[in-house]
């Protein structure tokens, strides 16, 4: 839902303040619809339906996972494609993944989002949107900004749609931004941001020459500065900075390699996501041995790691997925 359309569309009508308040109060809550909104009076329910659209994405396609995990490929009103996904755990946590654009044009090289033509950066609705659609379906109470686009290149957008999810019923401290260390919005982050957000930094090697191959972005800000500010904001906030390491065979899995994370991040401000590859058609992904050999690593260094639990591969809904394209058509793109 637009909610500055919303805010406009009611102060002209000449509506009480108060009504903008019980409609977002309504829609955080699950409703379906204006017409679910009982203590609207039914003439303004009929009209903002008429001028206020219930959200301002429409559903292309929705696939479940065997696992339970639910991707939609939603259409921004211009058209732009964006996928966002509802992951189900066995213990009750109904957690999103959600994008802050329209493709990404960082192009990091193991990820299917990097093949798309960049569209744009999404608005604070249009995020929210997001979280709203998996709300009418379910209760949620975690999110993580790690699906489609770079979230510190659109960081207004991206604080004042977080800003909103307690309404939904996911906290701050159940909310998760990413970034691949896009250092001006990663700086502003951890300078403004006073609510408990978590971060999270996309690393993926441990030396600037490995990661300037696999992703483009570090050479414009090396991996020493990045860290570098991901560790004055841990300490800054006394919660540790999430690191998600995907994990390619014989790219960045040696034991060598976890030696230099495990020197890079030490053991106090950083905890690692071991991250199983999900095939987009460039790499093979490391065996679980090799996994479980790298986080050995880890561990007898005293740096705090765990290997996440992929869900959602059969429907291409995994860390790293979202294309909004067909597999067989994401690896013509790659292969050109």
């Amino acid at each position: 839902m637009d909610l500055t359309l919303l805010e406009t569309t009611l102060r002209e009508r000449g509506e009480p303040a108060f009504r903008a308040k019980q409609v977002w109060e309504w829609t955080a809550r699950g409703a379906d619809g204006y017409e679910a909104m009982t203590n609207l009076p039914r003439a303004l329910r009929e009209e903002l339906a008429g001028a206020v659209p219930f959200s301002t994405l429409t559903v292309e396609t929705e696939r479940e996972a065997r696992d339970g995990t639910v991707k939609t490929l939603f259409r921004t009103a211009d058209g732009h494609p964006v996928e966002a996904v509802l992951m189900q755990y066995r213990d009750g946590r109904r957690s999103l993944c959600l994008s802050s654009q329209s493709g990404c044009p960082l192009t990091c090289t193991f990820c299917a989002t990097g093949s798309m033509a960049f569209g744009r950066n999404l608005t604070a609705s249009e995020i929210l949107d997001q979280a709203l659609h998996f709300r009418r379906r379910t209760e949620v109470d975690h999110a993580v900004f790690m699906g489609m686009g770079e979230p510190m290149l659109n960081l207004d957008e991206v604080l004042a749609a977080a800003r909103r999810l307690p309404d939904v019923g996911i906290t701050h401290r159940r909310t998760t931004i990413s970034t691949v260390g896009w250092l001006p919005g990663l700086t502003r982050f951890v300078d403004e941001v006073e609510e408990p957000i978590r971060l999270a930094l996309s690393l993926h090697a441990p030396d600037d020459a490995l990661r300037s191959r696999i992703m483009p972005v570090n050479d414009r800000y090396p991996l020493r500065d990045v860290v570098a500010e991901c560790r004055r904001h841990a300490r800054a906030t006394n919660r540790r900075v999430y690191v998600e390491y995907v994990m390619l065979a014989g790219v960045n899995d040696s034991p060598e390699q976890a030696r230099a994370l495990a020197e890079l991040l030490g053991r106090d401000d950083f905890k690692v996501n071991l991250i199983p590859y999900n095939p987009t058609g460039l790499y093979d992904g490391s065996s679980r041995d090799r996994i479980a050999a790298f986080k050995a690593v880890l561990d007898r260094a005293h740096v705090p790691a765990t290997v996440r639990l992929t869900r959602g591969r059969d429907i291409e809904a995994a860390c790293g997925q979202l294309a909004a394209a067909p597999k067989r058509e994401r690896a013509a793109v790659s292969r050109s």
